[in-house]
């Protein structure tokens, strides 16, 4: 099945490209989410029109994207979690997290931006790409932090007696 991509596809094409994909990835997936359309002869002469305006709001993106990435440098995430002796998380630092915290800062990221092959799952400091577009990626610095474990008076007794 040929389509016509209506938006930037991971892996597939970028927006206006003709591509050919399986009968079930372009009916079930690309179609119902208006990522793409049919290629037929009256889709092929919109997609001159689409190409130009689609080049046009590409460089509007790209320009504000630049803009973001000159905010979005300094920005350094803080997150605490709790954490073993060995600097290993009990939980993990998602792209979701990330995304929450920096819209809690007033950047409106979207968490499939993010760029975390894995979620953060030690202590440290972390540099995490944001491809805000398929050309300008922000680094973003993360750091993790162990949460401070307080001891209940059950466990301080506990610690004294074996030490004493």
């Amino acid at each position: 099945m040929e389509v016509i991509l209506k938006e930037d596809v991971a892996n597939l094409g970028h927006r206006g490209d003709v591509v050919k994909v399986a009968d079930g990835y372009g009916r079930n997936y690309l179609l119902p989410r208006k990522l793409a359309l049919q290629a037929t002869e009256t889709n092929k002469a919109v997609i001159a029109q689409m190409k130009a305006s689609a080049a046009r709001r590409s460089a509007a993106e790209k320009a504000q994207a630049e803009q973001l990435v000159t905010r979005l440098e300094p920005v350094v995430l803080s997150f605490t979690r709790r954490a073993g002796e060995q600097g290993h998380l009990f939980g993990s630092v998602t792209s979701a997290d990330i995304a929450s915290e920096l819209a809690a800062q007033g950047f409106e990221v979207d968490r499939r931006k993010v760029q975390l092959d894995e979620p953060l799952k030690s202590l440290g400091d972390f540099t995490v790409p944001i491809r805000l577009h398929r050309e300008v990626t922000a680094r973003v610095q993360v750091k993790v932090l162990s949460e401070a474990i307080e001891e209940t008076p059950a466990e301080a007794a506990a610690g004294e007696a074996a030490a004493g």
